[in-house]
């Protein structure tokens, strides 16, 4: 017997002693490959190279930091992201490149939101102004890859693929009986007529006032989409509407005959053409460059030497209190970069590059003050991106001047609260009963196992509607309008940028880059660089926090099957609940 637990317990010490070692030899091996993976390596260009776009992944504001990436490494890898800034910044290095003849477009599903579309457009137009050629192809154009594709000099769709050209339609998914089913009651205060994220939780088709508002932007998002095309392809206007509205374009034959493309062709009859474009001999294979490795490319002198810089601050993603990351905004360190900038005398000016559909009230005000002081000290200019709403204007009203993408959203000037009342789920399904002992008739204010009472409301009620006040009355400010004003053009109401110029909510429809022009000009630069703010995470930080996301995640997934959607909007709803939020749900799909 004693032998016997010799070897049990040599064993259980080897087994111990190999787990450790495997977890080193995978440390090491992790460092090595991000130390190889992660070191800039140049990208040489041959002469008579075609700067290849096919971009397989969402377009975010800034290429994420993870040399994994492409490396399909214990599943982290995969296709290459690439972000706004640098496909604009490779568009335009292509521009007075010598090597590079013209641009390819290859794509089938545009991952981007409207304006993050409308900005890379905007890139391909200026482009063309050198000479160089533009060619797009796909075998399914989508609403968002065509209307990019449209200002290429040629476009050709496969013979046997797709065309979507119907027009625009928003669906808006409600939860309300499913949360009725599970003995859940979402319990609303709300400032805004036209406030509709909590709508899904409470009801089961749109109001009358959201069906009106989302009426009014998606046809100003479809007059500008059809007005780009219209300019781009020479076809008027109202044909093109009724191309849609009538569902001509069925076969792609039908596409080639109401010239929305200009050949029915397959990939290899492009190749052909671009070597002939490119001079190449049909033998050899065509040069290209993927806009990804692109950014890596050599390029002639930089103007970056200036001692002068503009702050370009990014806040993207969801607003929320502490730390954030890439893809949410923390008031922590978003409100750290904004003192950062405002303390940097080489800094002159800050451009604020917003895309955001807010969030916390709280953490967006804290925000605010943050820009606020910002701008007592030097040119605060906003971009707005794909969406700027709610608490994403809030952070914005407090800058010089604003700019947004006719295709932007924007406004959504409102306050909710949502607290989710369980009671019927926790007693009647689950048998689940509380009891409770207070101090204060208050205390306990907020519990998810009981209704709110008409008091608690009432309370509740008047902390959202000072939110209103403190919301509207910082927009009147920053916008030199009277607070009764704003009130009448908010109410939580959604505009886009081109509706929103005309009241007064944004100052000009422009890209990024007139942003920062007019930021250089309010400061009186003439030579400057940008630099970016805040710093992005390191890669092993992002990368053991993904992980352990990824990982729990996974684990959710699968004890919950066909019932994690459900459970997804359920997790939201309670978190919704511990503070008041301005926000909008962005879930604006062009379909």
């Amino acid at each position: 017997m004693k032998q016997f637990f010799k070897f049990v317990l040599a064993t259980i010490v080897g087994v111990v002693l190999s787990f450790f070692v495997l977890i080193l030899v995978f440390a090491l091996v992790l460092g090595g490959i991000i130390a190889s993976a992660g070191g800039e390596k140049s990208t040489m260009v041959d002469n008579n190279s075609i700067l290849y776009i096919s971009i397989q992944k969402a377009i975010e504001e800034r290429t994420p930091d993870n040399p994994l990436e492409g490396l399909e490494f214990l599943g982290l890898g995969g296709d290459k992201s690439i972000g706004l800034k640098d496909i604009l910044a490779n568009i335009k290095k292509a521009k007075t490149d010598d090597k590079i003849k013209g641009i390819f477009l290859d794509e089938s599903y545009m991952q981007s939101g409207q304006a993050t579309t409308e900005e890379i457009r905007n890139g391909l137009i200026d482009f063309k102004k050198s000479g160089k050629f533009v060619v797009a192809y796909s075998e399914i154009y989508t609403k968002g890859f065509y209307y990019l594709a449209s200002v290429a000099d040629k476009i050709y769709l496969n013979p046997k693929g797709m065309l979507e050209f119907d027009g625009f339609s928003s669906d808006v998914t409600f939860y309300k009986g499913a949360l009725d089913k599970l003995g859940i009651e979402a319990q609303v205060i709300k400032v805004g007529t036209y406030k509709s994220a909590v709508e899904p939780y409470i009801l089961t088709k749109m109001s009358d006032a959201n069906r009106l508002q989302v009426n009014s932007y998606i046809n100003s998002l479809y007059n500008h989409y059809l007005n780009g095309i219209s300019v781009s392809r020479k076809i008027n206007k109202d044909s093109l509407y009724k191309y849609a509205d009538d569902l001509y374009i069925r076969e792609p034959e039908d596409a080639l005959k109401y010239k929305l493309v200009d050949g029915l062709k397959y990939k290899d009859e492009i190749i052909a053409e671009l070597k002939k474009r490119t001079g190449t001999s049909a033998k050899n294979d065509l040069h290209t460059v993927d806009v990804v490795d692109y950014t890596n490319a050599p390029v002639g002198d930089k103007d970056d030497v200036s001692s002068n810089r503009i702050a370009m601050v990014y806040a993207s993603g969801e607003i929320a209190g502490g730390e954030g990351n890439d893809n949410s905004i923390g008031s922590e360190t978003l409100s750290k970069a904004l003192r950062k900038v405002r303390l940097d005398e080489k800094v002159k000016a800050v451009v604020l590059r917003i895309n955001s559909p807010g969030g916390s009230s709280l953490a967006s005000d804290v925000i605010w003050r943050e820009v606020l002081l910002t701008r007592k000290v030097k040119p605060v200019i906003v971009s707005m991106g794909d969406v700027a709403a709610s608490g994403g204007y809030y952070i914005a009203c407090a800058a010089d001047s604003i700019y947004a993408q006719p295709n932007t959203v924007t406004g959504s000037i409102g306050i909710f609260a949502i607290l989710p009342n369980m009671q019927k789920l926790l007693n009647d399904k689950l048998g689940i009963t509380f009891d409770n002992v207070k101090t204060g008739k208050y205390a306990d204010m907020g519990s998810v196992d009981r209704p709110l009472t008409a008091d608690e409301r009432a309370i509740l009620q008047a902390q959202v509607n000072r939110g209103y006040f403190d919301f509207t009355k910082a927009v009147a400010d920053g916008r030199h309008k009277t607070r009764e004003y704003i009130d009448s053009i908010g109410q939580g109401r959604v505009w886009t940028g081109e509706q929103a110029i005309k009241i007064g909510l944004v100052d000009r429809l422009g890209s990024i880059n007139n942003a920062v022009k007019s930021a250089a000009k309010m400061a009186k630069l003439k030579d400057y660089r940008v630099v970016d703010y805040p710093d992005q995470k390191s890669v092993l930080k992002s990368l053991s926090s993904s992980f352990s996301a990824k990982i729990r995640e996974d684990m959710v997934k699968e004890e919950l099957g066909e019932h994690y959607g459900v459970y997804k909007q359920i997790k939201g709803l309670t978190q919704m609940m511990r503070v008041p939020q301005a926000r909008m749900f962005y879930n604006v799909e062009i379909r």
